[in-house]
């Protein structure tokens, strides 16, 4: 297996046995048998054609900003789609980027040319092929407003492309990329032209807001949970009196209810069981069973 990857994406692209910990921004999760980081779009297709030819398990991710991982790691191959697969070109009011390129990048880009409409994805942690799959948002807007079309490779090994929101099937976090067993190559963003002065105040106070409001100095995977129907889970959290609830070092933040932090050395096995007790606290007291928003992989 080892030498068949390194022959697919190079040797310096392979990790065997590598702690996932190193790649997730909860800073948890136990080995994957092997990790690779293909470097281009054609690397990338021949890569996942191949092994899943050979019938191998495949595991997609991005910068890992919104996963656990199971403490006991990954069966198979994890294929990590991040700065690698960084190309990003801009043309007129578009800007077309693959799936690695991060949202910081995206929207520092965005900015740069004078385009306007992804002010509100600044300071998002991710990878627009991430942020496709969930439809990231924030601020009351989301990445379908700008999204015009991915193209992506099916369970076949062929390439397609998909264009607006329907064919997308965009929703609250949530797309086709959810449903379907493709792996998203890029994507194209339709903006429009904006004053960069204007932009980047906007990004400017979107980002403190998140610094003062979030708490960023400890690993976590985001928000915790959906927003419910006409609610907001950190409100719902909160009211329940379980800020700072804590199983082991994963905790409720006492900072923002809507995340679970890693506030030492928390393991997965942590997170899953206060997620269950501020579910099963919150329905009790508001009949409301809270989703989570943090997605699980490996071998739970």
């Amino acid at each position: 297996m080892e030498d068949l990857l390194k022959k697919l994406v190079g040797s310096a692209n392979v990790l065997v046995n590598e702690p996932m910990k190193n790649h997730t921004s909860f800073k948890i999760g136990g080995d994957a048998d092997f990790l690779v980081q293909p470097q281009t779009k054609k690397t990338l297709c021949d890569t996942v054609t191949t092994l899943r030819q050979e019938g191998i398990p495949l595991t997609f991710i991005g910068n890992g900003s919104n996963l656990l991982v199971s403490d006991k790691g990954i069966r198979g191959v994890v294929v990590k789609i991040c700065s690698k697969m960084g190309g990003i070109e801009v043309d007129g009011n578009k800007i077309i980027a693959q799936s690695g390129v991060s949202l910081t990048r995206l929207t520092q880009i965005a900015y740069s040319s004078g385009l306007t409409g992804l002010e509100f994805a600044a300071g998002i942690p991710g990878t627009i092929g991430g942020a496709i799959v969930m439809n990231a948002g924030a601020y009351d807007h989301e990445i379908k407003e700008v999204a015009a079309s991915t193209t992506y490779l099916d369970e076949n090994g062929e390439i397609h492309v998909l264009t607006g929101i329907r064919e997308h099937k965009f929703g609250y976090r949530s797309s086709i990329f959810q449903e379907k067993d493709w792996v998203i190559l890029e994507s194209e963003f339709h903006l429009k032209p904006g004053e960069s002065n204007k932009i980047w105040s906007q990004m400017e106070s979107i980002i403190r807001k998140r610094k003062r409001k979030q708490p960023l100095e400890f690993p976590s995977a985001g928000s915790a949970f959906k927003r419910p129907k006409d609610g907001f889970a950190s409100k719902l959290i909160d009211d329940a009196g379980l800020k700072g609830l804590r199983v082991g070092d994963a905790m409720v933040s006492d900072k923002h209810c809507g995340f679970i932090i890693n506030a030492g050395n928390a393991t997965a096995d942590n997170v899953l069981e206060l997620l269950k007790q501020v579910q099963d606290e919150v329905f009790a007291q508001f009949g409301i069973m809270l989703e989570p928003e943090i997605k699980m992989v490996g071998d739970f």
